[in-house]
């Protein structure tokens, strides 16, 4: 072992049944230093970290840090060593304090009974030391995402850890959140922690990293300098082929003479007076700030809140649904933006989550149809082109693009006319998402679906609308065409609500 580096891994191979995760692969991390570790989901990125927590057990290689060898991790292993990943599901317990999260699993005692008090002061210590304003006493179902990831990064750094490793923590936060979040990994770096950062986020990895570890299909592809390095070339890299288009291309479909969609003066859920027009082979993208409604009103659309006021026609036909279950019936689909919670049943099947909607329409005397089922899950495996070794697979062993795919499978099985879909591709990797606007360009140019696309990424509206409505604190205040898109119209309309308030 080299005194250059205080982690390396070494030929690190991991199988599962019918499934090679990683394909020895090696890195190595320096003092100090900020690895970025990248590629597609489904690459291996978070089967190698668990490597490292003592969470996945490698088949062979091998894991130095400082020195030391191993073969493998257990989780208080790797404590012991000074490791700790912050994963993108925070292990906190929400009905407890920050303090008391802080301290989880080796609390403070006085005697046989827990100090409160002292905690405290010791998370009022760790939280002041990375210039962080947190409550030790707020519980943490109370503290925004933003907070909550800042208390799992004092856990790490209250309990010794020298190697940080983090695990897309841009994703669930706001952008003036991301910003603080940025200070502490720099802060962090300056005291000599050494950090392996996962993102999506391109341009976060030209900001923080020193270099750049790519990582493809399970194997090591290549280590590079950031700043001798350029986003094309990693892009390559990553999907192992050229993307000469962000956004892939998409004829004429729009059918003008066919509303799928429309409401009018619709409020509720926070909403007030939505009017706006769907069309048959149309990409409507919605618009707006965090809080300024765009959810809620998919929510509306989707029966899952009830309208106060107004009216909702699907084709010419005026609808009033009170439940999701009614909306599905109707012909109408909603993706929603956390896909882990709300799209998908992670500890089930693709087979059976693609079946879900229509499992009602067949089975008989409910006894469901098991080679309608079968061939049903085949289709959308074949057509969507989801990647798996079997359609018993979980849908939680999946990675982000994929997971999101076996989710549109299953309303496009519902034969669902109307799509919404709130953030269609957060969290997933470049060469996913130009996958997922494909499938969506097929959705309304080959079946002639109507589709609402909420994006709070710009040249994703941007690039995959037709028009975009833009909403800013429940109401709309704008509405535009291809030709007028611009980032400084859409934001301004998206400030207008509040500018108006100013």
């Amino acid at each position: 072992m080299s005194e250059e580096y205080v982690l390396q891994l070494q030929h690190i191979r991991k199988e599962y049944p019918g499934v090679v995760a990683l394909k020895d692969v090696t890195l190595e991390l320096k003092p100090g230093e900020i690895l970025a570790l990248i590629g597609e989901n489904g690459a291996g990125k978070s089967t190698l970290i668990k490597c490292c927590s003592g969470a996945v057990i490698p088949t062979s290689g091998k894991i130095i840090v400082n020195g030391k060898e191993f073969t493998s991790m257990t989780p208080q292993l790797a404590a012991e060593n000074g490791i700790a990943i912050i994963y993108q599901e925070f292990n906190n317990v929400k009905e407890l304090s920050a303090a008391e999260n802080l301290f989880l699993g080796r609390p403070i005692k006085k005697g046989i009974v827990i100090d409160k008090a002292a905690m405290e002061r010791e998370a009022a210590k760790a939280f002041e030391q990375l210039h962080i304003k947190i409550d030790p006493k707020a519980l943490m179902k109370n503290l925004t995402v933003g907070y909550q990831q800042m208390v799992e990064i004092a856990k790490a750094i209250q309990q010794n850890a020298k190697i940080l490793i983090m695990d897309e923590p841009s994703a669930p936060l706001t952008s003036a959140e991301v910003e603080s979040m940025f200070e502490v990994v720099e802060r962090l770096r300056k005291e000599g922690v050494s950090i392996i950062y996962i993102s999506h986020r391109l341009e976060e990895i030209y900001r923080l990293s020193d270099r750049i570890v790519v990582l493809r299909d399970g194997e090591y592809i290549k280590t590079l300098i950031t700043k001798e390095s350029h986003v094309q070339e990693l892009i390559k890299l990553m999907v192992g082929r050229e993307l000469t288009q962000t956004y892939p291309p998409r004829g004429d479909c729009i059918d003008e003479n066919e509303v799928i969609l429309e409401l009018k003066d619709v409020t509720g859920n926070g909403d007030k007076n939505i009017s706006l027009k769907v069309h048959k082979g149309e990409i409507l993208g919605l618009g707006g700030l965090v809080g300024a409604g765009r959810t809620e009103l998919a929510q509306m659309i989707f029966g899952a809140v009830k309208k106060q006021s107004g009216e909702i026609y699907f084709k010419g036909k005026e609808i009033n649904p009170k439940s999701p279950r009614e909306a599905i019936d109707i012909g109408i689909a909603l993706v929603p933006e956390d896909r882990k919670r709300h799209g998908a049943l992670l500890g089930v099947s693709i087979k059976n989550n693609i079946n879900m909607p229509i499992y009602q329409r067949n089975s008989t005397l409910s006894v469901i149809n098991s080679k309608v089922e079968r061939e049903t899950a085949e289709k959308y495996e074949k057509s969507m082109a989801i990647k798996t070794p079997s359609l018993q697979q979980l849908v939680k062993n999946l990675s982000g693009g994929n997971q999101q795919k076996v989710i549109l499978a299953k309303w496009l099985a519902a034969d669902a006319e109307l799509i919404i879909v709130d953030e269609p591709t957060r969290g997933i990797d470049v060469g996913a998402k130009y996958e997922i606007y494909k499938l969506m360009n097929e959705l309304v140019e080959k079946e002639g679906k109507a589709i609402i696309m909420i994006s709070s990424e710009m040249e994703e509206l941007m690039g995959m609308s037709d028009r975009i409505v833009v909403l800013s604190e429940g109401n709309m205040t704008g509405s535009l065409e291809k030709s007028e898109f611009s980032q400084e119209t859409i934001m301004a309309y998206a400030s207008a609500a509040r500018m108006e308030e100013g």
